[in-house]
């Protein structure tokens, strides 16, 4: 069942979504060559606390971070630890923000320093398929027209969309109905309607769709061992537009 918020709810997931989106920025301002993921996911932590929240993802399922921190070849889901950052690297960062029994989820992959010209490619494409799906995120539209969206601009460019992993709807719950693929046909899949908050979340490899599990459990690594890119917002749809709940201001 897809939870339609009442405008009081939304106003709890603007807050939600300020903290996370205000934890992202902070993350961004952070990394810096030599600094271990664990570093990392400490000043995020400490940034949530701070703000009255609980971090989203400490102990969901299990996990024992509070984001999810993935260098290059790692998509989603990696676990903050001794790993070190280095200069040239992509590093994607997936936080999430609970406060007055909402969440919100935002994620940005942040260049280390001189990257690739391939990296550099990869990480525009994904974040432009992100707001390429954001545009589609109407009143009246259908929830492939996003999917759809955001496949067509990442195809067109040469890379593949990962299938396997997929948004979701956002609210009392960190992962609510409906699920939202970053690939489907136009036209298709339940109706938006006004109320309606969801993550749109593409991850982009930049050889090939398959993805592989590591034995930790978690982290998600591509098959081809290519770079990976991962932009995410939470979005309502609202009358007026789609709105980004976790932009930080």
């Amino acid at each position: 069942m897809i939870n339609i918020k009442s405008k009081s709810e939304l106003e709890k997931m603007r807050i939600a979504g300020k903290i996370t989106g205000g934890a992202l920025e902070l993350a961004g301002r952070s990394i810096r060559v030599g600094m271990t993921t664990k570093e990392l996911d400490r000043i995020i932590h400490n940034y949530i606390v701070s703000h009255g929240a609980k971090p989203s993802f400490l102990g969901y399922g299990g996990f024992p971070g509070s984001a999810c921190i993935s260098i290059n070849d790692e998509v989603i889901h990696g676990i903050p630890g001794k790993r070190k950052i280095c200069e040239g690297d992509i590093v994607s960062v997936d936080v999430g923000a609970y406060i007055n029994g909402y969440h919100g989820d935002s994620c940005k992959t942040f260049a280390v320093g001189q990257i690739s010209d391939e990296a550099a490619k990869l990480m525009k494409v994904t974040e432009e398929s992100l707001y390429k799906g954001i545009e589609k995120a109407v009143v009246g539209g259908r929830l492939g027209d996003i999917s759809h969206a955001i496949e067509q601009h990442v195809v067109t460019n040469g890379m593949a969309v990962v299938k396997k992993y997929v948004g979701h709807g956002v609210g009392r719950e960190l992962h609510e109905s409906p699920e939202v693929p970053n690939f489907g046909r136009e036209g298709h899949g339940p109706r938006l309607v006004a109320g309606m908050v969801i993550a749109i979340e593409p991850m982009v490899n930049a050889v090939g769709e398959g993805v592989k599990v590591l034995p930790d459990g978690w982290t998600v690594l591509t098959q081809s061992g290519s770079l990976s890119a991962h932009f995410e917002h939470t979005v309502a749809i609202t009358p007026d537009g789609p709105v980004l709940l976790t932009k930080p201001d």
